[in-house]
């Protein structure tokens, strides 16, 4: 699992909210029906990205700022993820395989996924194209009602979940998961990963580009 929390802590991934709904019977239901549906329809999402790490123990927030992307075709995952400078990083996912480039000491470290590539890209895919059926075979999931968010620009209305791990060991990791998706698309606007000791870390994407096509050099790195 140390292979994974790397992966999750280097991709991870706050937007004041502006309407919490109350939840009603049913709407989680639907709301999984729609993240089936716009599944089939994702081809692909480029953002910007504000990552905010809490750190319960020294009481401090570090925060990164960058860009992302996400590309599917059938059952294959890319992504790419830039984080700009002063703690510039290189963050790669493609073929099982995840790589991780700092351009200041040029250290590249690769890892390779193997039988884990399954739970690896659940974790890449939570609101970025993964199915909503994908979501509960792994997941147990709490409906916490529909909020109105920020994507820079715009609002969107999300379908804030709660997700528990039915695997114990990522229940170690992550006592529990919250992820604002816009159903329609299948892309969250925002995730919380709340530790069991307390520190959490927030993703917040604005500026989505959703199914257009995108430039990837900007994410490749030389050494």
């Amino acid at each position: 699992m140390t292979i994974l929390r790397r992966l999750v802590i280097a991709s991870l991934l706050c937007s004041p909210f502006a309407l919490s709904a109350q939840v009603k019977p049913g709407e989680l239901d639907q709301a999984i029906r729609q993240m089936d549906a716009a599944s089939a329809r994702f081809k692909s999402a480029e953002a910007d990205f504000q990552w905010d790490f809490y750190e319960l123990v020294v009481k401090e927030t570090t925060t990164q700022h960058g860009n992302i992307y996400f590309k599917k075709s059938g059952s294959d995952l890319e992504m790419g993820a830039k984080i700009l400078p002063p703690a510039a990083k290189f963050l790669s996912y493609k073929s099982g395989k995840v790589a991780l480039f700092d351009p200041n000491t040029k250290e590249l470290k690769v890892l390779s996924a193997g039988q884990n590539k399954a739970q690896w890209e659940s974790f890449l895919t939570l609101g970025f194209g993964g199915t909503g059926t994908e979501l509960t075979k792994a997941w147990t999931v709490t409906d916490l009602g529909s909020e109105t968010i920020s994507n820079g620009s715009t609002t969107v209305q999300t379908r804030k979940l709660d997700l528990v791990a039915k695997d114990a060991n990522v229940r170690n990791m992550f006592s529990h998961i919250v992820i604002w998706v816009d159903t329609n698309r299948d892309i969250s606007l925002k995730q919380q990963f709340f530790t069991p000791s307390g520190d959490y870390r927030t993703a917040t994407y604005t500026n989505i580009r959703y199914n257009e096509s995108i430039n990837t050099k900007p994410y490749q790195y030389k050494k």
